[in-house]
């Protein structure tokens, strides 16, 4: 968290990484970034380490409780060395600030890039859901990353912008009994909860036995349900208010139940400052009720500038002066807007989207994967679990103990979140007359699995 200040006022580009990333991962967003310093501690150390020789624009690595450590600079001694006087440099709002990569259904993660003014241009969307926030006594928490756009400009830093503390706790895996008590023990007033969390908290029974008392939540990543709605309302005694965004432009869309009735299943509407509409394949807006893209117009103060180093992508992101987000979506005759389908494949999974790409090309490098294809299949819990079609080498045969090694082989590489919970072997894949997979034609497919 100081690290992303002191990268702010310094003009230099922020680069948040997961500490679930696996090797591979991590060394793509490096190299692909050019980062020549990166800050991590002394347990994620190692994973750095492996991949160091492979960047050869990473000069520095500052580990954090890495004293000892040789071709390392010591976060601590370096701090404890530097003067207490320092300029920020100054800068302009759409000077660039942070790159936050985004995977898509083909090729590898992109990396937005966001200006200043990407705080200050949040800060509407945190205090309209979170009902005018800040308030006396309010102190925020997630369980979010902060390497994510949800953890970091939805919790983060627009908190310290207004001076409410935030609670910085991260549990190695999400707990709901242990989630409450943190935020009982703590008296936590304000909290970004994403949907799989308050599954899990629904699951595990806490009602009437929590006290916990909120000020307002948040939830985003996956649409809420009435029943979740109505669970939030009777377990925590508010509203639980949905936003909407990505990566590119995040909070464009809340619920504020303090000053407009909330309507279950929808999104909310545009929040103020934003100007979203549903278009269609040439950006011209649609009438109430009929599906389209859900889209935003630029400029914005909280759209990305570009993609690092990939004009083709930017490109392809605009109709006009529209942002298409992917996402079909409708828009009532109030102005709520509701979300229908996506246009690609990307897995949404427990508040995180999840390239496919990614992981197909991660499986290719298993030694016994000769091709392979990931999709998202429904789940009650998580909303889609990732689950690949597996098309073996020659002379190889698939079995449990193959399905759980190319489980494993994903989850240490990339992250924990994009490993496949189901392995289906299969002689061949649907291609398209090009040689592309058919995702949708697997995704229809009944459910069946070497391993869940």
């Amino acid at each position: 968290a100081i690290a992303h200040i002191a990268a702010y006022k310094s003009a230099v580009i922020a680069v948040p990484l997961f500490v679930l990333f696996g090797e591979d991962a991590l060394e793509f967003r490096l190299r692909d970034s050019g980062a020549k310093a990166i800050i991590t501690d002394r347990t994620n150390f190692p994973k750095v380490s492996a991949i160091r020789a492979r960047l050869p624009d990473l000069h520095t690595i500052i580990v954090v409780g890495g004293g000892g450590i040789d071709g390392t600079v010591d976060y601590a001694s370096t701090v404890a060395l530097a003067s207490d006087a320092f300029t920020p440099i100054a800068t302009r709002a759409d000077d660039p600030a942070l790159i936050i990569y985004t995977s898509g259904t083909t090729g590898p993660p992109k990396g937005a890039l966001h200006a200043q003014r990407v705080l200050l241009g949040h800060l509407p969307g945190v205090e309209f859901p979170h009902e005018f926030f800040p308030q006396p006594g309010d102190l925020y928490w997630t369980p979010a990353d902060w390497a994510w756009i949800g953890g970091l400009l939805d919790v983060l830093l627009p908190a310290w912008h207004h001076g409410v503390t935030v609670l910085a706790h991260r549990f190695p895996k999400f707990d709901p009994v242990a989630a409450v008590d943190l935020m009982r023990r703590h008296e936590v007033r304000n909290v970004f909860l994403p949907p799989t969390a308050l599954k899990m908290m629904r699951q595990a029974d806490v009602s009437a036995k929590h006290g916990v008392w909120l000020r307002s939540i948040i939830s985003g990543g996956e649409t809420l349900g009435a029943p979740l709605l109505e669970w939030g309302r009777k377990t925590f005694g508010v509203s639980i208010n949905e936003i909407y965004g990505q990566t590119e432009c995040n909070l464009m869309v809340a619920n504020c139940a303090g000053v407009m009735p909330l309507k279950p299943g929808s999104m909310g509407r545009a929040v103020p400052g934003h100007d979203v509409a549903i278009v269609d394949e040439r950006g011209t807006k649609l009438p109430a009720g009929a599906i389209g893209q859900i889209a935003c117009r630029r400029p914005d103060p909280v759209m990305f500038l570009e993609y690092w180093n990939n004009p083709q992508a930017t490109a392809a992101k605009f109709v006009g002066d529209w942002l298409l987000t992917g996402d079909m979506g409708s828009q009532d005759k109030d102005g709520y807007f509701w979300y229908q389908a996506r246009v690609d494949d990307v897995i949404t999974s427990g508040g995180y989207r999840i390239g496919p790409g990614e992981i197909e090309d991660c499986l290719l490098k298993h030694p016994a994967v000769g091709m392979a294809a990931a999709v998202g299949v429904p789940d009650a819990l998580r909303t889609e679990v990732v689950k690949v079609f597996v098309v073996l080498k020659p002379g190889l045969r698939g079995d449990d103990q193959l399905a759980r090694d190319i489980q494993q082989h994903v989850k240490t590489r990339l992250a924990a979140h994009e490993y496949p919970r189901e392995v289906e072997f299969v002689e061949s894949l649907p291609l398209t007359a090009t040689g592309k997979v058919m995702r949708r034609e697997l995704r229809a497919r009944p459910r069946k699995s070497s391993s869940t």
